[in-house]
């Protein structure tokens, strides 16, 4: 795999990694069936409203734009319920229950049963753990993370974990970042975040002085991913490009 030239300012590629903190949804864990179509549809039968499933990729999507906007702020419930809300209307829903449903939708989020884990996360955390890496979860959400972890048994590998309706900001802010890293006893030049989002997870942990290390499990190239930054689509690469020499988080892999 060719090197990449870091850009101006990013990190150096001759520092150790030490530190290494993790993206939570879609990087670690993913939902179950109640997040997709037909979850949404029973979701609105519950409360009296009708829905297209067919619509619901498209429907996703366009939310999805307006809340990648609201990104790096203040959280605010609001931001989150409006996704599932847009959600529901792209699908056909109208008139008033809409919004009871959608905070229904947004509480439920929360619910670690929802969701299920990725097959590569222990094998990667166990080998990382072994060399010794402190390991952290910097994530968007209300989710309780201590339960999280317990109930994927990933305490003893995760030594803080930060969430962003605790902590008051949402990633790409520096602060939760820089929170994560004061809770590990981390620095940002030894320290590597992991996550599925360019803007938020990569490209906020970066404007700190972190390197970044993007996981795209669809396997979805990323030209515009700034050099510096590896590419995965497992982490079960992880471990491997995390003990060689410290360059190797500024190749592209994969």
């Amino acid at each position: 795999m060719p090197a990449r030239t870091p850009a101006p300012g990013a990190p150096s590629g001759s520092r150790r990694t030490a530190a290494v903190f993790f993206d939570v949804d879609y990087t670690l864990i993913y939902p179950g069936p109640t997040f997709e179509a037909e979850g949404y549809r029973r979701f609105a039968g519950r409360h009296g409203l009708a829905v297209d499933p067919a619509r619901y990729r498209a429907a996703v999507d366009a939310a999805s734009v307006e809340l990648e906007n609201a990104s790096g702020g203040a959280y605010r419930t609001e931001l989150f319920v409006r996704f599932a809300r847009r959600v529901l209307q792209e699908m056909g829903a109208t008139g008033p229950a809409v919004e009871a449903c959608a905070r229904e939708i947004y509480e439920e989020w929360a619910a670690c049963r929802h969701f299920c884990l990725y097959d590569d996360v222990h094998p990667a955390l166990r080998a990382l753990h072994s060399t010794g890496m402190r390991m952290g979860l910097i994530s968007n959400t209300h989710r309780r993370l201590p339960a999280l972890l317990e109930h994927f048994d990933l305490a003893p590998y995760i030594g803080c974990a930060v969430s962003s309706s605790d902590h008051g900001y949402m990633k790409p802010h520096p602060d939760i970042f820089r929170e994560a890293l004061r809770r590990l006893g981390a620095q940002a030049s030894e320290a590597v975040m992991v996550g599925d989002s360019l803007a938020n997870d990569i490209l906020g942990a970066r404007r700190i002085g972190m390197r970044g290390v993007l996981v795209s499990r669809s396997g979805t190239e990323h030209p515009e991913a700034p050099a510096g930054v590896a590419v995965i689509r497992t982490l079960r690469e992880l471990p491997r490009l995390l003990a060689h020499t410290p360059e190797a988080v500024a190749v592209r892999a994969g």
